[in-house]
C-alpha cells in the first residue's frame, strides 16, 4: 500500500523555489516570466507550469525537450545553490525519520512531487532520504493526482498522501487518496501534523489512517 509524501514543505523546505524557477527560465528562454505571471498558473507540478508559461509566451504546448533541457539547466541551479558552502536545506528531522521507519516497517513509501526528477533526486540526497524510498517527479502531461495514481499502480488500497498545500489536498482528493497535511497551510477537516512532529507521531497517525496497526 503505498503511502506517498510530497517533498517541499512536507519533508523539508528549500526556501526560493519560484525565484530559482524564474532564474531557470530566464536563462532558457531569454527573459524570466513575470512573478504575476507564475502565481497566476493553475498547475503545481513543474510540468504543468512550464507548459501553462510556455502557451503563454510561444502560443504552442511545452515539448519534451524543451522539458529536459529546462531539467538540466534546473538541476544546475539547484546545485549551484544549495551545497556545504551555500545555502541548506532545513530538513524537518521527525517527518523523515518516521518515513524512515515507515520503510523499516515494510510500507512502500514513495516520493510524489512537482519537481522535476533530477532536481527531486538533488532534493531527496539533500535530505538525506533513504534510496528505498521510491521517487516519482513531475513527468510530461501529468498532474499531481495523476503521478499519485502511478505510485498506486498494481497495489490494493488503502493509500495515503501526506502533503503541505491545498494543491497537495486537491490531488488527494482527485486521485481518491486520503490525506494528511503537514502544518497548518490546509484548512478543512483533515489530519493534521506539526513540522515538529517526532518519528513515533508520524508513524502512529499514518498507519492508522491506512489501517495497519
Amino acid at each position: 500500500m503505498p503511502i506517498c509524501f510530497d517533498l517541499d514543505g512536507t519533508l523539508g523546505t528549500f526556501g526560493g523555489g519560484y525565484v530559482l524557477l524564474r532564474e531557470v527560465l530566464g536563462e532558457v528562454w531569454g527573459s524570466p516570466p513575470m512573478p504575476e505571471e507564475l502565481r497566476a498558473c493553475r498547475g503545481s507540478t513543474d510540468w504543468e507550469i512550464i507548459d501553462e508559461l510556455h502557451r503563454l509566451r510561444f502560443g504552442c504546448g511545452l515539448e519534451n525537450q524543451t522539458y529536459q533541457e529546462f531539467e538540466i539547466v534546473c538541476l544546475a541551479r539547484f546545485r549551484s545553490t544549495f551545497h556545504p558552502e551555500g545555502k541548506l536545506p532545513v530538513a524537518f528531522q521527525g517527518i523523515i525519520e518516521g518515513l524512515h521507519q515507515l520503510v523499516a516497517r515494510g510500507h512502500s513509501v514513495w516520493l510524489v512531487s512537482g519537481n522535476v526528477p533530477l532536481v527531486l533526486d538533488f532534493k531527496a540526497q539533500a535530505l538525506s532520504i533513504d534510496e528505498r524510498v521510491h521517487r516519482l517527479g513531475s513527468l510530461p502531461g501529468c498532474s499531481r493526482a495523476d503521478l499519485i495514481r502511478r505510485a498506486m499502480l498494481d497495489s490494493t488500497s488503502p493509500h495515503l498522501y501526506v502533503g503541505d498545500r491545498p494543491h497537495d489536498q486537491e490531488a488527494a482528493e482527485a486521485a481518491g487518496v486520503p490525506f494528511l497535511c503537514i502544518g497548518d497551510a490546509v484548512p478543512g477537516d483533515h489530519p493534521i501534523l506539526s513540522i515538529d512532529t517526532g518519528a513515533e507521531q508520524l508513524i502512529e497517525m499514518v498507519e492508522r489512517l491506512v489501517g495497519r496497526s
